[in-house]
């Protein structure tokens, strides 16, 4: 049975790793299909009969099956264990426990790129989401970035799939904010960039399965009606 707290120790892309017994460090095996010897995150108790002291950066909730496991990250007080496992390696193993692999995958950044509009009035262009986390919401326009995608390209490829725009970036250097938002642990950063368009709502060509409508708003009011704290975030800079 696997323990229902286990330790996720990580350092410069190391994490340790113990047999059902505790024992360790180990190493996984890319490519290894049998998983009749799981490897897991060792318990406080195992962490600590190894001799290794950790400062706790957080904690989150993964469920596999009808079993709930809390995972401590924490990074530990010594120096860079170079017989522990890349963590890179760890989803290539079958015998690497899905509790393990799971925290190690939500460990990874998810990164966003967004573009604040203005117009010579000052006025903010936002669109009201049809899908993902925000539905019904007012948002700037942007979204994921595509694998080897720069921010600055991301958010205005977004921007023309979204609204149909083609847009020029401002040379200011973009807000850069960091957060995780639930207990699931997964941690979002964004890049809010700046851009000026003085055209009219009705040169638009909205991708209606994603935005529903586009709207001008004061600085003011867009921050207001702003549901995203990445948005918030950057609008402040405008206020």
């Amino acid at each position: 049975m696997h323990p229902l707290t286990v330790i996720y120790l990580e350092h410069d892309g190391k994490v340790l790793l113990v047999d059902g017994a505790g024992a360790g460090p180990l190493k996984p095996e890319p490519g290894r299909l049998e998983n009749d010897r799981l490897l897991r995150f060792p318990t406080h108790h195992e962490t600590a009969s190894m001799g290794i002291a950790y400062t706790e950066k957080g904690r989150i909730r993964v469920a596999f099956g009808s079993t709930e496991v809390e995972v401590v990250k924490g990074y530990p007080d010594l120096e860079w264990p170079k017989n522990w496992a890349w963590k890179d390696t760890c989803i290539a193993d079958n015998a690497v426990h899905p509790i393990a692999r799971e925290a190690i995958y939500r460990s990874l950044h998810r990164l966003v790129s967004k573009v604040m509009i203005q117009n010579k009035a000052g006025e903010v262009l936002m669109g009201r989401v049809e899908r993902g986390h925000f539905r019904g919401s007012w948002t700037l326009p942007g979204g994921y970035m595509d694998h080897n995608e720069h921010p600055a390209t991301g958010c205005v490829r977004e921007t023309k799939e979204e609204l149909g725009l083609s847009i020029e970036l401002d040379r200011a250097e973009p807000v850069i904010t960091q957060r995780v938002f639930n207990e699931e642990g997964v941690s979002f950063v964004s890049f809010t960039y700046k851009a000026t368009w003085n055209g009219g709502l009705d040169e638009l060509t909205l991708q209606t399965e994603e935005i529903s409508e586009a709207k001008w708003f004061s600085v003011q009011e867009a921050y207001a009606c702003a549901v995203s704290q990445f948005d918030r975030e950057g609008l402040r800079t405008l206020l």
